[in-house]
């Protein structure tokens, strides 16, 4: 934006509104921070009140002989994991038990929902079928 439609833009929407945004002209309750979320309320008397259910709980687990380091270097190599789809998910989740029971002998192609097959998306919040099916 050059300094032409700046000062352009202050004439005629006017200058108050192209001014930083600051604590004095925000409400009462705005004050410019780095998004630390309140721990209690202000009383009437505008004393602070704690609420304990507002205290951030932090559960940090026992890591003592933890051999891992909690950093992470940049210059780490990329994982090489391929990027799931759904064949491989099948191939990984469903596709054995369907090789088990078919040299079992129970295999039946009438029985899918043993496998997590769902033949209709009645009463699901997100149906895939017809119209939401990832194409």
């Amino acid at each position: 934006m050059g300094f032409l439609t700046a000062v352009t833009q202050g004439l005629v929407r006017g200058a108050d509104r192209m001014s930083k945004w600051t604590s004095k002209r925000g409400p009462r309750t705005f004050s410019k921070s780095r998004g630390a979320k309140r721990t209690g309320v202000h009383a009437p008397d505008w004393k602070f009140v704690q609420v304990q259910e507002m205290v951030p709980e932090f559960v940090v687990p026992d890591l003592t002989g933890f051999k891992l380091k909690p950093y992470v270097n940049y210059r780490a190599p990329a994982g090489t994991d391929a990027p799931l789809t759904a064949r491989a998910l099948f191939l990984e989740a469903v596709a054995p038990a369907i090789e088990k029971d078919f040299q079992e002998g129970t295999f039946s192609p009438d029985n899918l929902e043993k496998y997590g097959f769902e033949p209709t998306q009645e009463g699901k919040l997100f149906q895939l079928y017809p119209k939401n099916f990832p194409r």
